[in-house]
């Protein structure tokens, strides 16, 4: 959720900027940097979590300060960098039995709208994710973390987003799973350096 009091400082802040720096701007995520994360968490059979992360992912963003609904994101996964500190079971989740990545090697997310309330209160990011070789639309909710310049002579920005997904929309088949474990919470953190 963007937080009505982050969103005026941030406007404060953009109108004191030159103008090219107010305007809106195309960051690339830094993964590089290990500054940008794609975790899961879900459960295991109601009796505990299985936490987990996709080590390999790219893509950009693009983000205005002064028309923030104008954001928009592209993100390409590569499923086979699952990690869950368990090799076994890594390999199970890549299996045709969940993911099957040897058929569908990526994920992929890209955004069809960002929406700030009235209030500035809160924003949603909806966009087309495709998993599974499935594709659904998905709407995630996002917080700005801040954004300024780095200590490398650059200019950043971060965002976090949640969302929880339904693993039968993208046809894995959870049905002889308990249903606590017929979701999966996402988390992400994407931080981006301007271009």
């Amino acid at each position: 959720m963007l937080k009505k009091t982050a969103l005026a400082t941030l406007i404060a802040a953009a109108s004191a900027m030159p103008l090219a720096q107010a305007q809106a701007a195309d960051y690339k995520i830094d993964t590089e940097g290990q500054h940008a994360f794609i975790q899961f968490k879900i459960s295991h059979l109601g009796y505990s979590y299985i936490l987990g992360n996709f080590k390999s992912f790219d893509g950009g963003f693009s983000y205005d300060p002064e028309s923030p609904d104008d954001s928009s994101v592209n993100v390409t996964v590569d499923v086979d960098s699952l990690e869950t500190n368990h090799a076994e079971r890594n390999k199970h989740i890549l299996s045709g039995d969940f993911l099957n990545a040897g058929e569908f090697p990526q994920a992929t997310f890209k955004s069809t709208s960002f929406d700030v309330d009235d209030d500035g209160e809160e924003a949603e990011m909806t966009g087309d994710l495709t998993i599974h070789g499935v594709t659904k639309p998905v709407t995630f909710e996002v917080d700005h973390i801040g954004g300024g310049d780095d200590p490398w002579g650059g200019y950043r920005q971060g965002f976090e987003a949640t969302t929880t997904l339904n693993l039968a929309d993208f046809d894995i088949d959870m049905s002889q799973f308990p249903e606590p474990m017929h979701s999966v919470e996402l988390y992400i953190v994407l931080e981006g350096i301007r271009q």
